[in-house]
């Protein structure tokens, strides 16, 4: 049977006021007695609980994060510097992947009030509006990140999406490239990198030769290749040279299709990602992506978090960080 705070009270002859007080690092205590608890507790492996600790300080000293696929590399890089911030400020993390499923994103705002969780960072895929506006209501610290609900009142993070996609298609322009196409995936983020890309053709006076060029899907490896085969099926002066992906899986997807269809990236076709996760370096080649600033966003969404959790009622803010192109491999001049 697992030790109590009876117990440890017991043991070391003291009351369960003085236990809670050296748990919870406050009121005046001598250095002996709380050595003295410490060591009991040590000595019966004592653990306290988190929800009875809430009662008394509020806090659990636990953080939910939630992402929409935990197996995607953006989001896993994300959970890990999470996890450091989270470990630095003396929290634990919470990491639940809901597969862009708004029933199961349910579920887990569900579990993680019921675990009373000190706040929330929702990631990219927020569900439901009404699940984050009701976060609200109740006063739940919530951070988004890497996405944003411009008609609610919500601290969040994301890096400027819009100018993500229309530096990455004036890149290829600018290589030459007027038979471009693009694939995005179906979070909220690339509808803006569409636009970008859109409005950066326009500024060179060019537009979609086919709506097909523009295909939206989930981020896989194997859907980048679905789609890129249909792309890089047609015929040769009707097909892209250039393909801009808005997530480095996806592009990647292209690339290995791209050699299946014994075209050479990237002299027959450039290809550019999103993100600019460590697979961008590792694979062959080394992909073109637009990278976001992963650590910065990571540590003010904590920042953002802690703040709203010190002071629910503080004003949000929203901030959007600039992207940056990384020039690797994957891309080059027009092929003539």
């Amino acid at each position: 049977m697992k030790p109590t705070i009876y117990d440890v009270a017991r043991e070391a002859g003291v009351s369960i006021a003085t236990v809670s007080k050296v748990l919870n690092n406050n009121g005046r205590i001598s250095d002996k007695t709380r050595k003295k608890v410490s060591s009991v507790m040590e000595k019966l492996n004592y653990q306290p609980s988190m929800v009875a600790s809430a009662l008394t300080s509020q806090r659990t000293g636990t953080i939910g994060l939630m992402v929409p696929d935990i197996a995607n590399p953006f989001f896993a890089e994300a959970a890990r510097f999470f996890e450091d911030y989270a470990q630095q400020t003396g929290s634990d993390l919470i990491i639940c992947s809901t597969d862009r499923d708004d029933d199961k994103a349910a579920r887990y705002i569900s579990l993680l009030q019921r675990k009373r969780v000190d706040g929330l960072i929702i990631a990219s895929h927020t569900g439901n509006p009404e699940l984050v506006h009701r976060l609200l209501e109740d006063k739940v610290p919530t951070v988004l990140f890497s996405a944003d609900i411009r008609l609610l009142e919500c601290n969040s993070i994301t890096v400027d999406d819009y100018k993500g996609g229309y530096i990455a298609t004036a890149y290829l322009l600018s290589l030459g490239h007027r038979r471009l196409g693009i694939i995005s995936d179906n979070l909220p983020g690339s509808r803006l990198r569409e636009q970008g890309f859109i409005d950066a053709l326009k500024a060179y006076e060019l537009s979609l030769d086919h709506q097909d060029q523009m295909v939206q899907t989930s981020a896989t490896l194997e859907n980048g290749r679905k789609v890129a085969r249909r792309m890089l099926g047609q015929q040769a002066d009707k097909r892209p040279t250039a393909i801009f992906a808005c997530n480095d899986l996806l592009a990647i997807g292209v690339i290995k299709e791209a050699s299946e269809a014994g075209l050479s990236v990237p002299r027959d076709l450039s290809v550019i990602g999103f993100d600019n996760t460590m697979l961008a370096d590792i694979c062959h080649p080394s992909l073109s992506s637009i990278a976001q600033p992963l650590r910065d966003m990571t540590e003010q969404a904590m920042q953002l978090l802690n703040e709203s959790i010190d002071n629910p009622d503080a004003i949000k803010r929203k901030i959007s960080l600039p992207p940056e192109l990384i020039i690797r491999d994957s891309t080059s001049k027009t092929p003539e």
